[in-house]
């Protein structure tokens, strides 16, 4: 290869290493934007114990009221409760549900609820019996540490203790799972932009090298 050839070839891997650290930074910046604008971290409260310890960080994904399904942990807030603070509780039952809580067993529609999450489920026996259907655009949560949660049963003639959906600021992500795409995201920009620099350093060091002045020795 030529001087001019192997010039030319420095000049391409330059190029390349800035086009690829330019890519990286803009993929990792907007990888991050994407967590910080769609998501959030709040610290759990013993009322959700023990799929959440007191003072554990969750991460919530920022989401409205139409999302939300039966079985969502979420993040809702209403001016007329717990000071206007938002909480997080359990999504029990939506619109058109019928909530029964009798003889110590909770029926959604009228079958038994399955509730592996619940902390000392034979604790529930001490709640008042309830029968609640539940409004349209509406919801009735309850804690998972039934013991310990000030939820829907304490405001039961408030709406038959439901809350709008359109309280919901976010839902919490299952299993304490981080947001999996923006991760990828932050990932591959951090790679390229390595990759980048590598290239770069590669390419200027060659272009220093050739650059350099020649040497005469006398003896």
């Amino acid at each position: 290869m030529s001087e001019s050839q192997r010039l030319r070839a420095g000049r391409r891997v330059l190029i390349t290493g800035t086009v690829l650290a330019a890519l990286g930074v803009a993929t990792t910046a907007g990888a991050l934007w994407s967590v910080l604008s769609s998501y959030t971290v709040v610290t759990a409260r013993g009322a959700m114990e023990p799929t959440y310890r007191e003072g554990d960080r969750v991460m919530v994904e920022r989401t409205g009221g139409d999302d939300v399904r039966r079985g969502d942990v979420v993040l809702y807030g209403v001016p007329d409760r717990y000071n206007g603070l938002p909480v997080l509780q359990r999504v029990i039952g939506l619109g058109g549900d019928r909530i029964v809580f009798a003889h110590g067993t909770l029926t959604v529609n009228g079958e038994p609820a399955d509730e592996p999450y619940v902390k000392e489920a034979d604790s529930v026996f001490g709640t008042a019996p309830y029968d609640v259907k539940v409004p349209a655009g509406r919801m009735f949560l309850l804690g998972d540490n039934r013991e310990n949660s000030n939820d829907s049963r304490f405001f039961l003639s408030e709406h038959s203790g439901t809350v709008p959906t359109a309280a919901v600021q976010g839902r919490a992500l299952r299993n304490g799972a981080a947001p999996v795409k923006p991760g990828l995201a932050a990932v591959l920009g951090v790679l390229l932009t390595l990759g980048g620099g590598i290239c770069v350093l590669t390419g200027r060091r060659a272009r220093r090298a050739r650059q350099a002045p020649g040497f005469t020795a006398y003896g």
